[in-house]
Protein backbone atom coordinates (compact mmCIF):
# COMPACT_ATOMS: atom_id res chain seq x y z
CA UNK A 1 0.00 0.00 0.00
CA UNK A 2 2.91 2.71 0.92
CA UNK A 3 4.48 1.28 -2.62
CA UNK A 4 1.15 2.51 -4.11
CA UNK A 5 1.07 5.89 -2.47
CA UNK A 6 4.66 7.05 -3.25
CA UNK A 7 3.90 6.14 -7.09
CA UNK A 8 1.29 8.37 -6.48
CA UNK A 9 2.55 11.44 -4.71
CA UNK A 10 5.83 10.96 -7.46
CA UNK A 11 3.30 11.50 -10.13
CA UNK A 12 2.07 14.49 -8.46
CA UNK A 13 5.14 15.53 -7.61
CA UNK A 14 4.80 19.24 -9.42
CA UNK A 15 1.90 19.69 -7.78
CA UNK A 16 2.99 18.92 -4.03
CA UNK A 17 6.34 21.21 -4.59
CA UNK A 18 3.82 24.29 -4.83
CA UNK A 19 1.34 23.74 -1.76
CA UNK A 20 -0.09 26.13 -0.88
CA UNK A 21 -2.18 25.16 2.66
CA UNK A 22 -0.54 23.31 5.38
CA UNK A 23 -3.27 22.14 8.17
CA UNK A 24 -1.68 21.22 11.90
CA UNK A 25 -3.61 19.17 14.09
CA UNK A 26 -3.39 19.78 18.36
CA UNK A 27 -4.35 16.92 20.28
CA UNK A 28 -5.07 19.00 23.40
CA UNK A 29 -5.19 17.10 26.39
CA UNK A 30 -6.76 13.95 25.47
CA UNK A 31 -5.16 10.65 23.27
CA UNK A 32 -6.61 10.36 19.82
CA UNK A 33 -7.71 7.30 18.37
CA UNK A 34 -9.23 6.95 14.98
CA UNK A 35 -11.06 10.91 15.23
CA UNK A 36 -13.05 12.40 13.30
CA UNK A 37 -11.57 15.86 12.43
CA UNK A 38 -14.08 18.92 10.74
CA UNK A 39 -12.56 21.57 10.15
CA UNK A 40 -13.00 25.05 8.46
CA UNK A 41 -11.68 25.09 4.50
CA UNK A 42 -9.17 27.56 3.08
CA UNK A 43 -10.79 29.62 0.73
CA UNK A 44 -10.58 28.71 -3.12
CA UNK A 45 -10.67 25.05 -2.92
CA UNK A 46 -12.10 22.88 -6.26
CA UNK A 47 -15.13 21.57 -5.25
CA UNK A 48 -14.67 19.24 -8.23
CA UNK A 49 -11.59 17.91 -6.78
CA UNK A 50 -10.18 15.35 -4.48
CA UNK A 51 -8.65 16.58 -1.77
CA UNK A 52 -5.78 14.38 0.56
CA UNK A 53 -3.16 15.50 3.71
CA UNK A 54 0.32 14.71 2.67
CA UNK A 55 2.93 13.90 5.41
CA UNK A 56 5.88 11.68 4.90
CA UNK A 57 4.49 9.59 2.44
CA UNK A 58 0.97 8.98 3.67
CA UNK A 59 -2.26 10.68 2.43
CA UNK A 60 -5.48 11.42 4.43
CA UNK A 61 -8.78 11.52 1.99
CA UNK A 62 -10.14 15.19 3.04
CA UNK A 63 -14.08 15.17 2.12
CA UNK A 64 -15.63 18.46 1.15
CA UNK A 65 -18.57 18.66 3.30
CA UNK A 66 -19.48 22.16 2.28
CA UNK A 67 -18.08 25.05 0.59
CA UNK A 68 -16.50 26.03 4.11
CA UNK A 69 -15.86 22.91 5.97
CA UNK A 70 -14.02 20.06 5.32
CA UNK A 71 -13.32 16.71 7.51
CA UNK A 72 -10.84 13.58 7.67
CA UNK A 73 -9.98 10.72 10.03
CA UNK A 74 -6.87 11.18 12.37
CA UNK A 75 -5.53 7.70 13.04
CA UNK A 76 -3.67 8.88 15.89
CA UNK A 77 -2.24 11.43 18.46
CA UNK A 78 -1.07 11.67 21.83
CA UNK A 79 -2.33 14.06 24.08
CA UNK A 80 0.06 17.49 23.81
CA UNK A 81 1.44 16.58 20.55
CA UNK A 82 0.39 18.27 17.21
CA UNK A 83 1.07 17.14 13.14
CA UNK A 84 1.26 19.51 10.17
CA UNK A 85 0.28 18.05 6.88
CA UNK A 86 0.07 19.61 3.64
CA UNK A 87 -3.39 19.74 2.02
CA UNK A 88 -2.82 18.67 -1.74
CA UNK A 89 -5.12 17.81 -4.39
CA UNK A 90 -4.63 13.99 -5.02
CA UNK A 91 -6.69 11.07 -7.38
CA UNK A 92 -8.75 9.40 -4.73
CA UNK A 93 -11.67 9.77 -7.01
CA UNK A 94 -9.84 6.92 -9.04
CA UNK A 95 -8.98 4.71 -6.17
CA UNK A 96 -10.95 1.02 -5.40
CA UNK A 97 -13.55 1.54 -2.70
CA UNK A 98 -11.60 0.69 0.62
CA UNK A 99 -13.32 -0.59 3.76
CA UNK A 100 -14.29 3.16 5.25
CA UNK A 101 -15.90 4.51 2.49
CA UNK A 102 -19.31 5.58 3.10
CA UNK A 103 -22.65 5.65 1.14
CA UNK A 104 -25.76 6.74 1.17
CA UNK A 105 -28.50 4.78 -1.03
CA UNK A 106 -31.57 6.34 -1.88
CA UNK A 107 -34.28 4.76 -2.66
CA UNK A 108 -37.87 6.93 -2.96
CA UNK A 109 -37.82 8.50 0.14
CA UNK A 110 -35.83 5.91 1.97
CA UNK A 111 -32.15 6.24 2.44
CA UNK A 112 -29.76 3.32 3.34
CA UNK A 113 -26.28 4.61 4.83
CA UNK A 114 -23.46 1.82 4.65
CA UNK A 115 -20.17 2.16 5.92
CA UNK A 116 -17.97 -0.20 3.26
CA UNK A 117 -19.99 -3.05 2.47
CA UNK A 118 -21.89 -2.91 5.92
CA UNK A 119 -25.38 -1.14 6.70
CA UNK A 120 -25.31 0.88 9.53
CA UNK A 121 -29.16 2.08 9.24
CA UNK A 122 -31.81 3.19 6.71
CA UNK A 123 -34.06 5.97 7.21
CA UNK A 124 -37.68 5.67 6.70
CA UNK A 125 -39.06 8.77 4.83
CA UNK A 126 -42.82 7.36 3.84
CA UNK A 127 -44.84 6.27 6.49
CA UNK A 128 -43.94 2.62 6.87
CA UNK A 129 -46.62 -0.46 6.74
CA UNK A 130 -48.36 -1.03 9.87
CA UNK A 131 -48.21 -4.53 11.79
CA UNK A 132 -51.40 -6.11 11.71
CA UNK A 133 -54.12 -5.28 14.60
CA UNK A 134 -52.34 -1.48 14.44
CA UNK A 135 -54.59 1.73 14.46
CA UNK A 136 -54.18 4.17 11.73
CA UNK A 137 -53.06 6.62 13.78
CA UNK A 138 -49.92 5.06 14.54
CA UNK A 139 -48.71 5.05 11.39
CA UNK A 140 -45.41 7.36 10.94
CA UNK A 141 -42.23 7.32 9.06
CA UNK A 142 -40.00 9.84 9.02
CA UNK A 143 -36.94 7.71 11.71
CA UNK A 144 -33.97 5.58 11.58
CA UNK A 145 -35.30 1.44 11.43
CA UNK A 146 -33.35 -0.77 10.93
CA UNK A 147 -30.02 -0.05 12.83
CA UNK A 148 -27.31 -2.54 12.89
CA UNK A 149 -23.91 -3.46 14.34
CA UNK A 150 -20.89 -4.37 12.06
CA UNK A 151 -21.68 -7.39 11.91
CA UNK A 152 -25.18 -6.96 10.92
CA UNK A 153 -27.41 -7.53 14.14
CA UNK A 154 -30.40 -5.78 14.62
CA UNK A 155 -30.19 -3.41 17.64
CA UNK A 156 -33.20 -1.61 17.79
CA UNK A 157 -37.02 -2.67 17.15
CA UNK A 158 -40.09 -0.69 15.63
CA UNK A 159 -43.71 -1.37 16.05
CA UNK A 160 -43.11 -2.76 19.19
CA UNK A 161 -46.04 -4.54 20.70
CA UNK A 162 -46.32 -2.97 24.49
CA UNK A 163 -45.15 0.50 23.37
CA UNK A 164 -46.21 0.77 19.50
CA UNK A 165 -45.48 4.19 18.90
CA UNK A 166 -41.51 3.55 19.38
CA UNK A 167 -39.34 3.37 16.03
CA UNK A 168 -35.99 2.59 15.85
CA UNK A 169 -34.53 5.75 16.54
CA UNK A 170 -36.86 8.86 16.50
CA UNK A 171 -37.59 11.91 17.85
CA UNK A 172 -40.85 13.61 19.31
CA UNK A 173 -42.23 16.21 21.90
CA UNK A 174 -44.53 14.52 24.58
CA UNK A 175 -46.59 17.25 26.97
CA UNK A 176 -46.95 20.19 25.26
CA UNK A 177 -48.83 23.26 25.21
CA UNK A 178 -49.67 24.91 22.08
CA UNK A 179 -52.11 27.83 21.84
CA UNK A 180 -54.44 26.57 24.64
CA UNK A 181 -54.42 22.55 23.44
CA UNK A 182 -52.04 20.09 24.49
CA UNK A 183 -51.12 17.90 22.00
CA UNK A 184 -48.76 14.83 22.36
CA UNK A 185 -46.67 14.23 19.54
CA UNK A 186 -45.20 11.05 20.58
CA UNK A 187 -48.12 9.45 21.79
CA UNK A 188 -49.92 8.98 18.65
CA UNK A 189 -52.40 6.32 19.63
CA UNK A 190 -54.06 9.29 21.41
CA UNK A 191 -54.74 11.11 18.31
CA UNK A 192 -54.06 14.27 19.78
CA UNK A 193 -50.59 14.63 17.53
CA UNK A 194 -48.49 13.55 14.90
CA UNK A 195 -44.95 14.17 13.05
CA UNK A 196 -45.69 14.05 9.08
CA UNK A 197 -42.45 13.46 7.04
CA UNK A 198 -42.17 16.41 4.61
CA UNK A 199 -39.05 16.09 2.23
CA UNK A 200 -36.31 14.43 1.97
CA UNK A 201 -33.50 17.49 0.91
CA UNK A 202 -30.13 15.79 0.02
CA UNK A 203 -28.14 12.81 0.17
CA UNK A 204 -24.45 12.51 0.13
CA UNK A 205 -21.42 9.59 0.18
CA UNK A 206 -17.64 9.73 0.12
CA UNK A 207 -14.44 8.66 1.56
CA UNK A 208 -14.86 9.93 5.01
CA UNK A 209 -18.65 10.21 5.46
CA UNK A 210 -22.26 10.25 4.08
CA UNK A 211 -25.74 11.11 5.12
CA UNK A 212 -28.74 13.00 4.56
CA UNK A 213 -31.37 15.83 5.10
CA UNK A 214 -34.70 15.38 5.90
CA UNK A 215 -37.43 17.66 6.93
CA UNK A 216 -40.88 17.02 9.03
CA UNK A 217 -43.78 18.62 10.27
CA UNK A 218 -45.30 18.14 14.03
CA UNK A 219 -49.09 19.04 13.58
CA UNK A 220 -51.32 19.77 16.39
CA UNK A 221 -54.38 16.94 15.56
CA UNK A 222 -56.68 18.56 18.70
CA UNK A 223 -57.47 21.63 17.42
CA UNK A 224 -61.13 21.76 16.87
CA UNK A 225 -60.88 23.60 13.03
CA UNK A 226 -58.64 20.60 11.76
CA UNK A 227 -55.02 19.77 11.87
CA UNK A 228 -52.41 22.75 12.74
CA UNK A 229 -48.73 22.53 11.94
CA UNK A 230 -46.83 23.67 14.91
CA UNK A 231 -43.21 22.68 14.51
CA UNK A 232 -41.02 22.23 11.24
CA UNK A 233 -38.13 20.11 11.82
CA UNK A 234 -35.05 18.87 10.14
CA UNK A 235 -32.52 16.23 10.42
CA UNK A 236 -28.88 16.06 9.17
CA UNK A 237 -27.39 12.29 9.98
CA UNK A 238 -24.14 11.90 9.47
CA UNK A 239 -22.29 8.52 9.16
CA UNK A 240 -18.75 7.97 9.38
CA UNK A 241 -16.16 5.76 8.14
CA UNK A 242 -14.30 4.78 11.73
CA UNK A 243 -14.16 2.17 14.22
CA UNK A 244 -13.81 -0.45 11.49
CA UNK A 245 -10.38 -2.10 13.51
CA UNK A 246 -10.69 -5.78 15.15
CA UNK A 247 -13.33 -4.66 17.44
CA UNK A 248 -15.57 -2.30 15.06
CA UNK A 249 -18.37 0.04 15.80
CA UNK A 250 -20.40 2.41 13.72
CA UNK A 251 -20.54 6.20 14.45
CA UNK A 252 -23.04 8.12 13.04
CA UNK A 253 -24.16 11.99 14.24
CA UNK A 254 -27.69 13.19 14.38
CA UNK A 255 -28.78 16.56 14.11
CA UNK A 256 -32.72 18.01 14.70
CA UNK A 257 -33.43 21.34 14.60
CA UNK A 258 -36.56 22.46 15.31
CA UNK A 259 -38.15 25.90 14.03
CA UNK A 260 -42.00 27.06 15.16
CA UNK A 261 -44.58 26.87 11.97
CA UNK A 262 -46.41 29.89 13.91
CA UNK A 263 -46.03 32.92 15.36
CA UNK A 264 -46.72 30.94 18.67
CA UNK A 265 -44.26 29.16 20.51
CA UNK A 266 -44.50 25.42 21.94
CA UNK A 267 -44.43 25.20 25.21
CA UNK A 268 -42.82 21.77 26.65
CA UNK A 269 -44.02 21.86 30.38
CA UNK A 270 -41.62 19.50 33.35
CA UNK A 271 -42.50 15.58 31.63
CA UNK A 272 -40.22 12.51 32.44
CA UNK A 273 -39.89 11.65 28.57
CA UNK A 274 -39.68 12.70 25.27
CA UNK A 275 -36.80 13.97 23.02
CA UNK A 276 -34.61 11.77 20.82
CA UNK A 277 -35.83 7.99 21.61
CA UNK A 278 -34.16 4.82 20.88
CA UNK A 279 -35.97 1.13 21.65
CA UNK A 280 -34.14 -1.75 21.76
CA UNK A 281 -34.29 -4.86 20.48
CA UNK A 282 -37.33 -6.98 21.02
CA UNK A 283 -35.48 -9.80 22.97
CA UNK A 284 -34.77 -7.39 25.49
CA UNK A 285 -38.28 -7.23 26.36
CA UNK A 286 -38.33 -9.22 29.19
CA UNK A 287 -38.62 -8.04 32.63
CA UNK A 288 -36.09 -10.22 33.97
CA UNK A 289 -32.77 -8.74 35.55
CA UNK A 290 -30.39 -9.46 32.63
CA UNK A 291 -32.52 -8.89 29.81
CA UNK A 292 -30.89 -5.69 28.70
CA UNK A 293 -27.90 -3.46 30.68
CA UNK A 294 -27.86 0.23 30.47
CA UNK A 295 -24.55 2.40 31.75
CA UNK A 296 -23.78 6.04 31.69
CA UNK A 297 -20.76 7.84 31.71
CA UNK A 298 -21.47 8.45 35.47
CA UNK A 299 -21.56 4.77 36.56
CA UNK A 300 -24.99 4.56 36.67
CA UNK A 301 -26.95 1.50 35.70
CA UNK A 302 -30.60 0.06 34.32
CA UNK A 303 -31.56 0.78 38.40
CA UNK A 304 -30.33 3.89 38.76
CA UNK A 305 -30.00 6.18 35.63
CA UNK A 306 -33.50 6.94 35.33
CA UNK A 307 -33.71 10.98 35.55
CA UNK A 308 -29.82 11.37 35.97
CA UNK A 309 -28.07 13.60 33.95
CA UNK A 310 -24.75 12.14 31.89
CA UNK A 311 -22.75 13.17 28.80
CA UNK A 312 -23.47 9.26 27.22
CA UNK A 313 -26.07 6.17 28.18
CA UNK A 314 -25.24 2.83 26.43
CA UNK A 315 -28.04 0.19 26.17
CA UNK A 316 -27.06 -3.53 25.24
CA UNK A 317 -28.39 -7.11 25.49
CA UNK A 318 -28.00 -10.02 23.42
CA UNK A 319 -29.08 -10.19 19.95
CA UNK A 320 -28.72 -13.98 18.51
CA UNK A 321 -26.87 -15.30 21.60
CA UNK A 322 -24.24 -12.24 20.49
CA UNK A 323 -23.69 -8.67 22.81
CA UNK A 324 -24.81 -5.33 21.22
CA UNK A 325 -25.36 -2.31 21.91
CA UNK A 326 -26.07 1.47 20.90
CA UNK A 327 -24.81 4.53 22.99
CA UNK A 328 -26.05 7.83 23.18
CA UNK A 329 -23.41 10.93 23.23
CA UNK A 330 -24.99 13.97 24.58
CA UNK A 331 -22.84 17.36 22.81
CA UNK A 332 -22.07 20.39 25.67
CA UNK A 333 -23.68 23.03 23.19
CA UNK A 334 -26.96 21.01 23.62
CA UNK A 335 -29.56 23.17 26.27
CA UNK A 336 -29.38 21.61 30.01
CA UNK A 337 -25.59 20.07 28.82
CA UNK A 338 -25.29 17.15 30.62
CA UNK A 339 -28.69 16.51 29.89
CA UNK A 340 -31.42 14.22 31.86
CA UNK A 341 -32.22 10.34 30.86
CA UNK A 342 -35.36 8.56 30.67
CA UNK A 343 -34.18 5.11 31.04
CA UNK A 344 -36.97 2.82 31.53
CA UNK A 345 -36.39 -0.04 34.81
CA UNK A 346 -38.21 -2.39 32.86
CA UNK A 347 -38.39 -1.97 29.17
CA UNK A 348 -35.30 -1.30 26.62
CA UNK A 349 -36.03 2.32 25.80
CA UNK A 350 -34.25 5.21 26.79
CA UNK A 351 -34.55 9.20 25.71
CA UNK A 352 -32.38 12.08 26.31
CA UNK A 353 -35.20 14.48 27.65
CA UNK A 354 -34.38 17.97 28.77
CA UNK A 355 -38.08 18.89 30.45
CA UNK A 356 -37.16 16.93 33.35
CA UNK A 357 -35.11 19.20 34.53
CA UNK A 358 -38.07 22.17 34.41
CA UNK A 359 -40.06 23.95 31.82
CA UNK A 360 -38.59 25.75 28.77
CA UNK A 361 -39.92 26.59 25.43
CA UNK A 362 -39.40 26.73 21.73
CA UNK A 363 -39.92 30.23 20.41
CA UNK A 364 -40.37 32.10 17.01
CA UNK A 365 -37.19 33.17 15.54
CA UNK A 366 -35.16 31.27 18.24
CA UNK A 367 -34.70 27.45 16.37
CA UNK A 368 -34.11 24.71 19.18
CA UNK A 369 -31.21 22.29 17.98
CA UNK A 370 -30.25 18.84 19.76
CA UNK A 371 -26.80 17.15 18.82
CA UNK A 372 -26.05 13.55 19.40
CA UNK A 373 -23.54 11.08 18.52
CA UNK A 374 -24.95 7.87 18.38
CA UNK A 375 -21.95 4.37 18.74
CA UNK A 376 -23.27 1.18 17.70
CA UNK A 377 -21.27 -2.24 18.41
CA UNK A 378 -20.86 -6.01 18.82
CA UNK A 379 -20.28 -5.52 22.80
CA UNK A 380 -21.09 -4.66 26.00
CA UNK A 381 -21.34 -1.19 27.16
CA UNK A 382 -17.18 -0.26 27.34
CA UNK A 383 -16.98 2.84 29.10
CA UNK A 384 -13.36 3.52 27.90
CA UNK A 385 -13.64 3.41 24.54
CA UNK A 386 -17.45 5.59 24.89
CA UNK A 387 -15.22 7.78 27.24
CA UNK A 388 -12.71 8.88 24.50
CA UNK A 389 -15.17 9.03 21.65
CA UNK A 390 -17.18 11.68 24.03
CA UNK A 391 -14.07 13.29 24.08
CA UNK A 392 -13.27 13.81 20.37
CA UNK A 393 -16.93 14.70 20.20
CA UNK A 394 -17.14 17.37 23.10
CA UNK A 395 -13.20 18.20 23.39
CA UNK A 396 -12.76 18.13 19.53
CA UNK A 397 -8.85 18.44 18.52
CA UNK A 398 -7.93 21.74 16.99
CA UNK A 399 -6.62 22.85 13.77
CA UNK A 400 -5.40 25.22 12.88
CA UNK A 401 -4.76 26.27 8.73
CA UNK A 402 -1.98 28.69 6.89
Amino acid sequence: MRTLTALLLALLAPILAGAAHTVTVSAGKFDRADTIVTFTLPPGLNPNAAYGLVREGDVIPVQLLSKESGAFVLKSLKAGESRTFSLEVVPFATRPPIPTDVTAREDDTNVTLKVGDKTVFRYNGKPTPLPNGYDASLKRGGYLFPVLTPSGRVVADDYPPMHKHHHGIWFAWTATQFEDRKPDFWNMGQKKGTVEFVKLVSQFSGPVAGGLRTTHRYVDLSAKDGPRPVLNETWDVTAWGVGQGDKPYFVFDFVATHTTATDQPLKLPKYHYGGIGFRGHRDWNAKRPDAYTALTSEGNDRKTANESTARWCHMGGKVEGESVGLAILDHPSNFRHPTPLRVHPSEPFMCVVPQVAGDFSIEPGKPYVAKYRIVVSDREADAKLLDRLWNDYGNPVEVTVK
